[in-house]
């Protein structure tokens, strides 16, 4: 088990500052998903841990021990690729083999290894085949299974779901959970832009904005309690609704605006109406409904509704929600709290 630490860590390229400040700290065989949009700095981050970029300023640590002059092979740190990155003239056992065999590692230990993580991801009937041959969500098996025989400190994920398609990624995030679960030792920091997948695996998210940390907590602090609208507005599907203060005076308190989760939305009648809007979009999903609506003055609210509501184009609607459910945010974004 191994504890990564960050402190005052910084990366600039050029005059262009990429992370600023970062001060994190992860324990051992703790599951941290690093969630953010594109440009945040979060693979730059992952990057760092792995000794593929240098630290401008501050210092990485792993149980301790600050490895920012470490060489990448000799932190113990284990990654999987968004391109898998996979021999494509060897066999599956070959890619499994190759960083054990580089290391000089006994043959029987080799054999071992291979062969117990690719029972753990239910790789063993494709050991003699290339990569050429197997699935998407196989080769990222494969990726993951060579990252496992290496028995690292800590694993490191870089997008590793991304090219896979949506009933894929959905297998490969159960395969990753059984993995995390198989392997509670192991430290792992898992970089991603898909809040689903960050919500659904990682024991505590860092929510990354523009270089720095908008917020670090588990899945459901994050989504009851965001810190300010850019956490608020991320995490969630669809996002929450944000109204200027004047349009709920009522529950305004002092803020500039208001923020309401489309699930928390309910159709009531006129007399309890929380909002009134005009149906433009109806989604009809199965389960749910999602709903757009304009209010007058304009702004556009989604509403999440059950799977019968079939409001039609043009209709009114009336809203209301648990004013415990209202989300509370300064004019600078910070969120307010009672």
């Amino acid at each position: 088990m191994a504890s990564l630490s960050f402190t005052g860590v910084t990366k600039r390229f050029g005059d262009t500052v990429v992370l600023q400040d970062i001060d994190l700290a992860v324990a051992a065989g703790e599951f941290v998903a690093l969630l953010g949009p594109s440009g945040c700095g979060k693979s730059t981050l992952l990057r760092m841990i792995a000794g593929l970029e240098t630290v401008t300023g501050g210092d990485i640590a792993i149980d301790g021990a600050r490895i920012n002059e470490t060489p990448p092979a000799q932190r113990g740190i284990a990654m999987v690729f968004q391109n898998y990155a996979l021999y494509p003239h060897m066999t599956v056992r070959g890619n499994m083999e190759y960083g054990l065999k580089i290391a000089g590692r006994p043959r029987a230990e080799i054999t071992a290894r291979v062969e117990k993580a690719a029972a753990m991801l239910q790789l063993t009937p494709f050991l003699d085949r290339r990569p050429a041959q197997l699935s998407g969500g196989q080769r990222q098996r494969v990726a993951i299974g060579r990252a496992i025989v290496r028995e690292p400190r800590v694993f490191l994920f870089d997008e590793p779901l991304s090219n896979l398609d949506a009933s894929l990624r959905a297998a490969t995030r159960v395969e990753i959970v059984r993995l995390k679960e198989a392997l509670p030792g192991t430290t792992m920091v898992y970089v991603t832009h898909d809040q689903v997948e960050a919500m659904t695996m990682a024991d505590r998210i860092v929510v990354m904005d523009r270089g720095r940390i908008a917020q670090v907590g588990t899945p459901l602090d994050l989504y009851h309690r965001p810190a300010d609208r850019f956490v608020a507005g991320f995490i969630g599907t669809p996002a929450m609704n944000f109204l200027p203060a004047t349009v709920l005076a009522d529950q305004a308190r002092g803020a500039a605006e208001i923020g309401i989760r489309p699930e928390d939305l309910r159709a009531c009648t006129t007399e309890n109406a929380l909002l009134s809007g005009t149906c433009q979009l109806c989604e009809r999903l199965g389960e749910v409904t999602i709903t757009h609506l304009t209010l007058p003055g304009g702004v556009t609210v989604v509403a999440k509704l059950p799977g019968d509501a079939a409001p039609a184009r043009g209709e009114v609607l009336n809203l209301t929600a648990d004013p415990a459910r209202l989300h509370r945010f300064a004019a600078d974004g910070g969120a307010l709290r009672d």
